[in-house]
């Protein structure tokens, strides 16, 4: 749970920049990547992770202008899903930071059926936003695109660098 403010900032701007890079990768071709049929797609993925944001923060009382909403229309263009990433996640930093002080994370409100201060609530939504993103690397390799580091190099920066150990 985040105290301050400026603690969930410093967590969110990694992780929403990972984020992006991984959303910037995207092309129309892999959005219907899927593990196995009937689980979501890379695009549905993607787009539960931006509509999310709203979806998760508004029960929280945040206003904010976000991109999509809970069973909104997948975007067919993969352009769609970094900007409209960047859009919602912008919107959402403006408000906390216009909206909300240290004491609004205290504030409690029903999400899920249960009471979460909304310091809780942030990072759920951070925990809720790795996660997903993780599930998204591994379509994405299905789909023969690059994964961005995240935490580090991915195993294609690794032997960019010329530095990943093959193995016969």
């Amino acid at each position: 749970m985040y105290r301050t403010i400026e603690e969930f900032m410093r967590n969110w701007n990694h992780e929403a920049n990972s984020t992006q890079k991984v959303m910037d990768v995207l092309t129309d071709a892999s959005l219907n990547q899927e593990v196995v049929q009937g689980h979501r797609t890379l695009g549905e993925l993607a787009w539960h992770i931006i509509t999310s944001l709203h979806d998760m923060m508004s029960k929280t009382g945040l206003i904010f202008d976000a991109v999509g909403s809970h069973g909104s229309q997948v975007p067919a263009s993969a352009k769609e899903f970094g900007n409209s990433f960047r859009q919602s996640s912008e919107s959402m930093i403006a408000a906390i930071k216009q909206q909300w002080t240290d004491e609004s994370l205290k504030e409690i409100n029903v999400i899920h059926g249960e009471n979460w201060p909304n310091g809780l609530t942030l990072f759920i939504l951070n925990c809720h936003l790795i996660h997903h993103r993780g599930q998204m690397t591994v379509l994405m390799r299905q789909a023969g695109l690059k994964v961005p580091g995240v935490y580090g190099p991915s195993q294609e920066e690794w032997a960019e660098y010329g530095l990943l150990k093959q193995t016969d």
